[in-house]
C-alpha cells in the first residue's frame, strides 16, 4: 500500500517513515504541505494519508476538508498527527472526515493500531 506522509518538518517525515518501515510498510512517498500532497494525490493513489495539522500554506486539516470535498479522493483513508490535543481540533477533524486522529509523540505500536483501526473499518 503506497502511504503519503505530509508534514512541514523533514525531521518529522523521516520518523513517521522510520516507523512506517518498522510497521512494514514500505511504499512512503512524502509532501512538505497540504498543497503538496493534494498535487501528488491527483496525480496518484495512495492506500494512506498520515498528515499533520499545523502547516503553510495549507494546514492538514485544510488538505483534510479539500480531500473530502473532492470525488475521486474522498475515499482516502487518512489519519490526522498533531502536537495539540485541544478537545475543538479532535472535534473539527471528526466532522471533517478524519479516519483517526494521533497526538506527538508516538511510537510504532501507537502508529499501527492507528493504521489497522483506520484498515478495519474502511474494510468492513
Amino acid at each position: 500500500m503506497k502511504v503519503l506522509v505530509v508534514d512541514d518538518y523533514a525531521t518529522m517525515r523521516r520518523i513517521i517513515r522510520n516507523l512506517l518501515a518498522q510497521i512494514g510498510f514500505g511504499d512512503v512517498e512524502e509532501a512538505v504541505h497540504g498543497q503538496d500532497a493534494l498535487a501528488s494525490m491527483k496525480q496518484k493513489d495512495y492506500g494512506l494519508v498520515i498528515s499533520d495539522w499545523n502547516m503553510e500554506p495549507m494546514s492538514g486539516y485544510e488538505l483534510l476538508q479539500q480531500v473530502r470535498a473532492d470525488e475521486r479522493l474522498k475515499g482516502t483513508p487518512f489519519i490526522m498527527v498533531t502536537a495539540e490535543s485541544k478537545t475543538e481540533n479532535v472535534i473539527a477533524a471528526k466532522k471533517a472526515g478524519v479516519d483517526n486522529y494521533i497526538v506527538k509523540p508516538f511510537n510504532a505500536a501507537t502508529l499501527q493500531s492507528k493504521i489497522e483501526a483506520v484498515l478495519a473499518t474502511r474494510k468492513a
